[in-house]
């Protein structure tokens, strides 16, 4: 059976599932830290590390959400189940996290970490079969690059979402709190809201891509059913194609700048630039114009350069640009009192989310082209377990990227329910070192992703073989 080409509201209607995962992932990179530290009063180190407790969880659980989608069979094909199955938890996990008892510090540290455990276990159950599924759509080269552009654009749309609706309404600047965030009677309307809309959205893009469910993938009659003897075959098989490694090690060094980054931006933004919640917001002017730019050509990149050099050099430009301002803020050509500060630092994300989209875009793309390599060479598609990583490693970025500023925090003293404006200059300036210093990660990572060999001719080759092989079968 043909499947019907893919229209621009189904594409919307997909991303749509990765606009409720960056809106919780945004909130919870973003504040998490910042509201347990600066609010709670919590040691930022002991902090990162109740993030980090969790991540281990994550590293059994996501490849086995993927393997056991890849084998399922049902009326709702193999991954709506698991989506439809995530909602309801990831809403109430939410919540949960934002709003610890009145425990003593041991008390809300192990809440942190139970509750931001399960929150990605919620989360992994939506998104690994979510991003399996988005790999599914189309077996067209450039088609899977423009579903997954429709996919990186909507991750912008709940990125910028939570940003708008954390620094404009929930923590708004006032009189006694320039920074809004550091308020503690804002936060209970700021988890009940943004809970409501991930429920909203996960159950509106599940509900509304259903239709897409006859023309899916299944599982061959005689693939075995979900079990550990298979999820260990699984990842022996998805470990035993050449790009999926590269882009595995590649992906763990850029989760860990990420991470760190994404722990000390805010803190960055709030007590180095000494910027309120109102400046922080019109970052999203800068978000929207990387995030646009590359919507419209990452289609013609992926057509006329190969994949691997797309990301590479999308990922070098995210690695550099998103940290020169902090540079020239230590080498002290950029302070908190430069004129026009404000508009000259969203000039420069734009560096950092055009690259960033573009890079994400890439990797979508290519992994349901390794898809293709794996069934060429197995017999099976692995898309559950394949997009699995990018599901573990967006973890990492939450948690051990988030120990690791949490760790940065500790090391240059930086004091729990500080002031803007009045945190001792050396201080600030091993902040901007470390946000300099994540580069490191990036470039890195860069040097693996020239190490992939994703290319137009590569994919054609497959689709060939695998075209023939259906027809013998036949």
């Amino acid at each position: 059976m043909n499947a019907p080409p893919l229209t621009r509201r189904l594409k919307i209607s997909y991303g749509l599932g990765s606009t409720a995962e960056a809106v919780a992932i945004t909130a919870t990179s973003s504040f998490l830290l910042l509201f347990y530290n600066q609010v709670r009063g919590l040691d930022a180190s002991h902090v990162g590390i109740a993030l980090a407790a969790g991540l281990f969880v994550n590293a059994v659980f996501d490849p086995l959400v993927g393997s056991w989608s890849d084998r399922t069979r049902s009326k709702l094909g193999r991954r709506h189940p698991f989506m439809y199955a995530s909602i309801l938890p990831a809403a109430l996990c939410f919540y949960a996290v934002f709003n610890p008892p009145a425990f003593g510090e041991m008390g809300q540290l192990v809440w942190l970490a139970v509750m931001n455990t399960l929150l990605l276990q919620a989360l992994t159950l939506y998104h690994t079969p979510h991003l399996a599924l988005g790999g599914e759509l189309s077996d067209d080269y450039l088609e899977r690059s423009s579903v997954m552009g429709f996919n990186t654009f909507c991750l912008w749309i709940g990125d910028s979402l939570g940003w708008i609706l954390s620094f404009r309404v929930f923590f708004a600047a006032s009189e006694g709190f320039p920074n809004g965030a550091l308020d503690p009677t804002r936060w209970p309307l700021f988890s009940t809201t943004i809970a409501a809309a991930i429920f909203v959205l996960l159950l509106y893009s599940s509900w509304s891509t259903r239709s897409r469910i006859p023309y899916l993938p299944v599982p061959a009659a005689d693939t075995p059913g979900f079990g550990l003897r298979e999820l260990w075959r699984d990842v022996r098989r998805a470990l035993s194609n050449r790009n999926y490694v590269m882009l595995l090690i590649g992906l763990f060094f850029i989760s860990m700048m990420v991470g760190v980054r994404t722990g000390l931006w805010l803190y960055g933004a709030t007590y180095f630039w000494q910027l309120t919640n109102d400046d922080i917001s019109y970052f999203v002017i800068g978000s929207f114009a990387g995030y646009l730019f590359a919507a419209f050509v990452v289609k013609r990149l992926h057509a006329r350069f190969d994949k691997r050099w797309t990301g590479m050099f999308a990922l070098l430009l995210y690695a550099i640009g998103p940290a020169l301002p902090l540079a020239l803020g230590w080498l002290g050509i950029l302070s908190a009192d430069t004129p026009g500060l404000l508009w000259i630092l969203i000039a420069f994300s734009v560096l950092q989310h055009a690259p960033y989209s573009v890079m994400t875009t890439t990797i979508y793309s290519a992994l349901a082209d390794i898809a293709d390599e794996n069934e060429l060479k197995f017999g099976m598609r692995q898309e559950g377990v394949l997009f699995s990583t990018r599901t573990f490693f967006a973890r990492v970025d939450q948690a051990l990227g988030t120990a690791v500023a949490g760790a940065v925090l500790s090391f240059i003293a930086f004091p729990a329910k500080a002031t803007p404006g009045q945190v001792d200059q050396a201080v600030l300036m091993g902040l901007a070192a470390a946000f300099v210093l994540s580069t490191i990660p990036g470039l890195i990572a860069a040097i693996f992703y020239g190490q992939l060999r994703v290319t137009r001719g590569s994919y054609d080759a497959t689709r060939t073989a695998l075209a023939e092989k259906a027809a013998a079968a036949a």
